[in-house]
């Protein structure tokens, strides 16, 4: 399934393919838990900016030092939380929001599972925070291997491109 789309991307691009294939294989298995299907859409090598207005973000350190980043929109986030709490929310609360880091959590639980054995590996992760609004921007140190890969959700309820797309972003420093 993301296997065979990350292995073409992944031989143009500098970054690991081990690191690309983990991000790719995590996101797609967790947002499945949410009830949605994903497909990656693309992949950065220098950070880009997602204008959402809602991110999780969680630290990590181990082998590499560093954090990831899931960030979407309002309205994708209410329907990611409503697949993954099989509940009903009209608006962004505060379920939603925990929603959010849960599901932040449950995409770097999936990447560090797949990273446990590599250069790339990371046992100790922070608890969630969840940046809520856009327009924020994140300064990012030199050195930093950085990996970004945009996911298309298959919804057919959403209309605006901006409501499909999540995008999850690894910024890391070899120790």
């Amino acid at each position: 399934m993301a296997t065979g789309l990350a292995d073409p991307l992944s031989h143009r691009l500098s970054v690991d393919p081990i690191l690309t294939n983990a991000i790719v294989e995590s996101v797609c298995k967790g947002l499945v838990m949410c009830g949605h299907k994903t497909r990656c859409v693309g992949l950065s090598e220098v950070p880009t900016s997602t204008g959402e207005s809602v991110t999780g973000m969680i630290g990590v350190h181990g082998r590499v030092s560093g954090f990831v980043t899931v960030s979407m929109s309002e309205q994708f986030a209410i329907e990611a939380v409503e697949g993954l709490l099989q509940d009903h929310y009209e608006k962004l609360t505060s379920q939603v929001i925990d929603g959010v880091g849960e599901l932040t959590n449950i995409i770097v639980g999936g990447i560090k599972g797949a990273l446990a054995n590599t250069a790339w590996a990371f046992p100790h992760i922070t608890v969630p925070s969840v940046i809520i609004g856009g327009g924020y921007q994140i300064a990012y140190a030199r050195g930093l291997t950085f990996l970004a890969a945009t996911f298309e959700n298959q919804s057919s309820e959403s209309m605006l491109l901006r409501d499909r797309l999540v995008q999850v972003s690894v910024s890391l420093l070899r120790l």
